[in-house]
């Protein structure tokens, strides 16, 4: 199988990388994180400027009609980054507006989401649901020509930094039923809707979200009532390819900041590299990054083909588990090798640690994959 990238997709690689390269260095990712609004406007705004938001967006819509395969190398730069802007939230809404919204709702929403004045976000998970994505604890009544909705969400990546959020709630039907969950755009400053921000752990900034009588006109429907489930479930995979491909990006930068390190640390008079044993242990690692990447592309192809919602799954639960399994050895060795110094604040290792740790639960984890790889067997 050939993986490699067209001439197209290498070329927004190397564009994308340059512009990070030059622009978010690890000082100013960590000046970012550090301030007050966790995101860097003028970065955002170059994401917009490279149109990043409008590739996997149809061409109806301003987009460039690509994939999920289209933007691997995107999020492969971002995890070799440590990207803290909510690109993959904000990309994976604008799919699901594209895909579920009427014409005047794609004209409100999309254009501002592909120029960068519109950000979005997608509150999939509710508190005590695990990796559930069908809505239990949020449900929206009707009232009148509009709706209203009650419940929670949980750590929703971007909530604090989005202008709409995509919140799922359920319609009708019973809490494990698929029928009966519809999708809202919620404005951030609605009456009723309290975020709790916070910073996660490698950096990004996230909210639980409350909703307290909620109200949602007619127009903030996206799709047919009782409808979204199965869109929902599509979008979640593609984030959980796309977060496999950021994962291949922070495992690369891990792999070959710790053979530098490996060649320049002395130990006895010679460089730690040519010890025989810590040479194996550099070989899986190498080894485990390029299964790690060939499952990575592997889901985001099987992602794009469509069709076929069980194959889908599997791909992507498959690919889940493999990276989640490479991003905890590759990380706990990146981290050793380095010796005390790999845990410290002002090294990059210990923070690309932080970032596979949370990759590797965003969208399910490896256990919750597992179980969902057998069950669609």
């Amino acid at each position: 199988m050939d993986f490699e990238y067209s001439d197209e997709q290498q070329q927004l690689a190397d564009a994308f990388a340059r512009l990070l390269a030059g622009r978010y260095g690890f000082e100013q990712r960590r000046a970012i994180v550090a301030s007050a609004a966790g995101c860097s406007e003028p970065i955002w705004a170059a994401f917009a400027e490279m149109g990043v938001a409008a590739i996997a967006l149809p061409e109806g819509d301003g987009g460039f009609g690509g994939g999920a395969v289209d933007l691997l190398p995107v999020m492969e730069a971002c995890g070799d980054a440590l990207v803290v802007e909510p690109l993959l939230d904000h990309v994976v809404a604008a799919r699901l507006v594209a895909r579920l919204g009427s014409a005047a709702q794609r004209a409100a929403l999309l254009p501002g989401a592909t120029a960068g004045t519109q950000r979005l976000t997608l509150a999939a998970h509710e508190p005590g649901q695990r990796y559930a994505l069908a809505p239990v604890l949020t449900r929206a009544r009707r009232d009148g020509d509009g709706w209203v909705l009650d419940g929670a969400k949980c750590v929703v990546v971007g909530a604090p930094l989005a202008h709409t959020l995509l919140v799922p709630a359920r319609t009708g039907g019973e809490a494990d039923d698929a029928a009966g969950v519809s999708l809202f755009a919620i404005g951030r400053d609605a009456p009723g809707l309290q975020l709790n921000p916070y910073r996660t752990l490698d950096g990004q900034r996230a909210a639980d979200l409350r909703l307290s009588g909620v109200r949602a006109g007619a127009d903030a429907l996206l799709g047919a009532a009782g409808a979204a489930m199965d869109a929902i479930d599509e979008a979640a995979d593609f984030a959980a390819a796309l977060l496999c491909a950021d994962a291949v990006g922070a495992m690369a930068y891990a792999n070959a900041a710790t053979l530098d390190y490996t060649k320049t640390r002395k130990q006895f008079g010679v460089p730690i590299a040519s010890f025989q044993v810590l040479q194996h242990r550099m070989v899986e690692m190498a080894i485990t990054l390029e299964q790690a990447r060939s499952m990575a592309i592997l889901a985001a192809a099987r992602v794009d083909a469509g069709g076929d919602a069980r194959g889908r799954g599997r791909a992507v639960s498959g690919a889940k588990v493999k990276i989640a399994d490479a991003a905890r050895l590759i990380s706990q060795e990146a981290v050793q090798l380095h010796g005390g110094m790999g845990m410290t604040e002002e090294l990059k290792v210990s923070h690309t640690f932080r970032r596979l740790t949370m990759l590797a639960q965003r969208f399910g984890d490896a256990d919750h994959h597992l179980e969902r790889y057998a069950a669609l067997a």
